[in-house]
């Protein structure tokens, strides 16, 4: 009881007037559009939700119960203008019941529900996400559509008032007239074509107003990393690189960054719809790991984004966990090759000895050079020869990936070319040039794989052709260690199919094959055995189960998977099979030597 009288938790209340605006967004939609739903006793409620305001309401049930569904995701999220929105909307609502219905106990409702968030006012402070001017085409475009077909539902409700038997694209120009306040060409009898008109105008006055709201309003790009920051995340890998294979890909240029206090570590995001998404590890001094993550949290906190962390290292894990509480999962496992154990001899290296020895036979020849080292004509070559092999017009890539080759701050990149020059090639733009690969400084000792790219017409077995000469030109290099892939569900894969696994777990590794169909998970967790490395886990983290389908989908858009097909999800390159050319992994491989992620 005592609990009833002090009302919910402060905490609680953006979740609660949130789901309250959707329900009541419904039923004011539905009370709006149905003319048998307006008589029922459904509609009796809906009279008593903020949203019914009087002799109008089909065309302002309409209006508010689509306001009411927009303004509901912001209050959940804990976003001020939509705090502000729904403080003026409430008493707008309330007085007109008052007026139009005399509903006492519609106007106590709205009023209660408005004095909710006036008393907890704090708890909706949170800043606008980043968005840019395409908001206002986005809207436009859906919520023309969902009031187009909305429109269309209005003007076929009314069977026993319509004049005549209207077609569809007669009904579909009656919309479009009505929406732009014109008459249409269907007609009904009484005040039915009052109400279908005021309906229709009220949708296209919404979609309009809501338009021209959002091209107006100021931007709020998101973060990028600045030559400042640039400056100082590579001192920080100067000092601390060697600790994470991923360091490296914290100097995409589309990601921002938050700094600790005392400037000595770094966590570096993306915000891709409402989550805000590290890779890897922090950069920097462990020590100083702790400031940066709070910043890190602060700054979600202060937007009301999910945080979340992909590919991060079992330390990384640990120390995420412990300073936020959030959870940890594990993803897969990341191959690491120790140059100094690396040799073709044996027989566990027989299939991959017979295979690079097979391709040299054929007139190959590979070259491992720093960038550094190559001109700018062989380099604008490899350059151009990439973006024509990747597998899609849209470039993949996010956790694993750098997004650029050559710059000129990158000199410490290794790229990898193989060449076939016996081959006749004055229709090529690219020379004797057949695949390349391209990785990133790992420390002063080591590189991690960032891209794979080949000639569609290039002969099958590239990729482990220039992972061999790569491994084999380390040490002149200065290489100790090489990372390759990052395989999913690795473990999993492994223990499943040794003797005297768990029923359970030959489920789950039935499954994961069964799955490699379409996600190449079992092929890539074995190109990356071919080659004898270690095993190294990756992590991602997550501040509850039911966050991690909106994690995946974040962590989809990143990758550039969202509309090009389905993602595999943290593949940092995976192999071809048969005469496929390598996709390399970190999301953003594909057939064919597609980029990376």
């Amino acid at each position: 009881m005592r609990r009833v009288v002090r009302g919910p938790r402060p905490e609680a209340v953006p979740a609660l007037v949130g789901t309250a605006c959707a329900v009541v967004g419904l039923i004011d939609i539905a009370a709006g559009v149905f003319p048998r739903f307006r008589h029922s006793r459904m509609h009796t409620l809906a009279e008593v939700l903020p949203g019914a305001l009087g002799p109008f309401a089909a065309a302002l049930s309409l209006s508010a119960g689509v306001l009411l569904l927009l303004l509901a995701h912001g209050l959940k999220r804990h976003k001020r203008r939509a705090w502000r929105a729904a403080v003026v909307l409430l008493p707008a609502g309330a007085a007109a019941q008052f007026v139009y219905r005399h509903s006492v106990i519609g106007t106590v409702v709205s009023l209660t529900l408005c004095h909710l968030l006036i008393r907890h006012r704090s708890e909706f402070a949170a800043l606008p996400d980043p968005r840019s001017r395409w908001r206002a085409l986005a809207n436009f475009v859906l919520l023309g559509a969902g009031s187009l077909g909305l429109g269309l539902v209005i003007v076929s409700v009314h069977p026993g008032h319509v004049i005549g038997n209207p077609s569809i694209a007669d009904r579909l120009q009656h919309v479009l007239y009505g929406m732009l306040g014109f008459e249409g060409p269907v007609e009904y009898a009484g005040v039915t074509s009052w109400t279908v008109a005021y309906s229709l105008g009220a949708l296209g006055l919404l979609t309009a107003i809501t338009t021209i709201y959002f091209a107006l309003r100021p931007e709020h790009p998101a973060a990028r990393l600045t030559e400042e920051d640039e400056v100082r995340l590579r001192a920080l890998l100067g000092g601390h690189g060697g600790r994470d294979s991923l360091g490296h890909f914290a100097l995409r240029r589309d990601k921002g960054v938050v700094f600790s206090p005392s400037g000595k570590a770094a966590v570096c995001y993306r915000v891709v719809s409402g989550v805000m998404l590290a890779s890897g590890d922090p950069i920097g001094d462990v020590e100083a790991w702790p400031g940066a993550i709070e910043r890190f949290m602060d700054e979600a906190k202060a937007h009301s984004w999910t945080p979340a962390v992909m590919g991060c290292s079992e330390t990384g894990g640990e120390v995420w966990t412990r300073e936020t509480g959030l959870d940890a999962l594990e993803l897969g496992d990341e191959a690491v090759v120790d140059v100094a154990d690396f040799s073709l001899a044996g027989r566990a290296m027989r299939n991959v000895r017979q295979m690079v020895k097979r391709i040299e036979r054929g007139g190959y020849e590979t070259r491992v050079r720093r960038v550094r080292d190559l001109d700018g004509a062989e380099l604008d070559r490899i350059r151009r020869a990439a973006a024509d092999w990747r597998g899609t017009d849209t470039e993949r890539g996010f956790s694993m990936a750098l997004g650029r080759i050559g710059d000129p701050a990158d000199g410490d990149c290794v790229i990898a070319t193989a060449h076939k020059p016996g081959e006749h090639t004055a229709g090529s733009p690219y020379g004797d040039l057949k695949a390349v690969i391209h990785f990133v400084p790992w420390g002063t000792d080591g590189m991690s794989l960032e891209l794979m790219r080949r000639d569609r017409s290039a002969d099958p077995g590239m990729n482990e052709l220039l992972i061999v000469a790569s491994l084999q030109d380390a040490p002149r290099l200065g290489i100790e260690r090489v990372s390759l892939n990052f395989a999913m569900f690795r473990s999993a894969l492994a223990r499943g199919e040794k003797l005297g696994a768990g029923p359970v777990l030959r489920v789950w590794r039935g499954l994961l094959i069964f799955l490699s169909r379409w996600f190449q998970i079992e092929s890539l967790y074995k190109f990356n055995a071919k080659f004898r490395p270690r095993w190294e886990p990756r992590f991602v983290v997550y501040r509850s189960s039911r966050d991690l389908p909106r994690i995946s989908f974040a962590a989809m858009q990143a990758e550039g998977f969202v509309n090009v097909g389905l993602p595999r999800p943290f593949a940092r390159r995976f192999p071809a099979a048969g005469p496929r050319p390598c996709a390399h992994a970190a999301v953003r491989s594909q057939e064919h030597g597609a980029h990376p992620a």
